[in-house]
């Protein structure tokens, strides 16, 4: 992991920003938390759409990582949802299956697509790239 660009997060003073991971899929969901916290973010994770609007009043997040293709609620159906109660969050989109229609979705809302599996070294990178960072 030593030749990510990412570098650690924020100084000493500041807090590690937080990152909401919602994914249907524990083995991914615990992996990207994981990988998450290995650069110091502050993670909190959601197995679906709904677990995280069960507890979404009084969390703060500087960012949303967020599975398109769950049962319930998709992603997509949450990302407008959350625009649509004027939540301006970035948010990640992942999908395992991605095509054309979902890419020009995640295009006109203004947020990235990225395909499973993930590099650990892509996701470092658009999150930093969503939170305003240049990674090194």
């Amino acid at each position: 992991m030593a030749d990510l660009p990412w570098p650690k997060v924020g100084p000493v003073d500041q807090a590690s920003p937080t990152i909401l991971v919602i994914d249907d899929d524990d083995i991914v969901r615990d992996s990207v938390r994981v990988l998450l916290e290995t650069r110091n973010f502050t993670v909190t994770d959601f197995a679906s759409a709904d677990a995280f609007l069960r507890h979404e009043d009084g969390l703060a997040a500087d960012c949303i990582v967020l599975d398109l293709h769950m049962p319930g609620m998709t992603g997509l159906e949450l990302l407008k949802r959350l625009r649509t109660l004027g939540d301006q969050t970035p948010v990640i989109l992942v999908t395992g299956r991605p095509d054309a229609t979902t890419q020009a979705e995640a295009r006109a809302l203004g947020v990235p697509l990225l395909e499973k599996p993930i590099s650990a070294q892509l996701l470092f990178a658009t999150i930093g790239g969503v939170l305003g960072h240049r990674p090194r």
